[in-house]
């Protein structure tokens, strides 16, 4: 399993977008995930702050249209 942030709830989300297949990842410096809008989210990679992935996850749902 790739690891694409040390957080493991975003990682855990990141690895169910990709397996649906409509999203894709970029990797670099940082990982950029595109949705099927063809919109681009960067992961954060070593996130530091508490609410990291209520943020992330909150920008996935707004990428969706949820």
């Amino acid at each position: 399993m790739k690891k694409y942030s040390k957080d493991k709830n975003i990682n855990a989300l990141v690895h169910q977008l990709l397996q649906r297949g409509e999203w894709d990842i970029r990797r670099g410096r940082h990982p950029v995930l595109t949705a099927p809008t063809g919109k681009r989210l960067t992961v954060p990679s070593t996130p530091s702050d508490h609410r990291a992935f209520l943020n992330f996850k909150l920008d996935v749902r707004r990428l969706q249209g949820l």
